[in-house]
């Protein structure tokens, strides 16, 4: 979704937001390419305003967490071309700080456009918990018809099976 005059489409920066730590996050050589700016430019900028970015806002990650993201997006390994320290994650807040300390045009636009695409993960999901939650909801309800149901059947079968055969002679002709 395209807003009028988008520097970036939202659905772009929805691509670069991952799950970290159980917080949605920005790596920063994706902020960075975002705001227009080289990835160290972003991290000095940071590091020189660092009271500005609570761990709330922004923290490293570890070297577990580094190595499991090296896997998942194919990065290569430090002396291949690599990245020589672990990045830094950025939530919702943090990113928008980061537009703040860049101080140029762009990453004020494009901060607009990151904080719409984080609202918008947010209220997708909401929405999955409220489907889930009436999911729940309909599988309690559920749960005693399962037992009817098997009971219903079982009633039924009963009935099916022909009576047994009496011990008294039948009285007339044999058919």
């Amino acid at each position: 979704m395209m807003g009028e005059g988008a520097i970036v489409p939202v659905g772009q920066i929805e691509e670069r937001i991952l799950l970290i730590r159980g917080e949605r996050v920005m790596l920063d050589a994706d902020l960075a390419a975002l705001y227009g700016v080289e990835t160290k430019i972003l991290v000095k900028a940071v590091k020189r305003n660092l009271s500005r970015f609570p761990p709330d806002f922004l923290f490293q990650l570890s070297k577990e967490e580094f190595a499991c993201l090296r896997f998942q997006i194919g990065t290569s390994k430090k002396g291949r071309g690599g990245r020589r320290y672990r990045p830094y994650a950025f939530t919702e807040h943090g990113a928008i700080m980061a537009a703040s300390v860049l101080n140029s045009e762009r990453a004020v636009k494009v901060s607009v456009y990151v904080v719409r695409a984080f609202v918008k993960l947010r209220e997708m999901l909401a929405a999955h918990k409220q489907l889930a939650r009436k999911l729940a909801e309909l599988e309690r309800r559920l749960e005693g018809h399962d037992e009817q149901i098997a009971s219903l059947v079982a009633a039924i079968r009963e009935l099916m099976v022909p009576p047994p055969a009496s011990r008294r002679k039948r009285i007339g002709f044999p058919l």
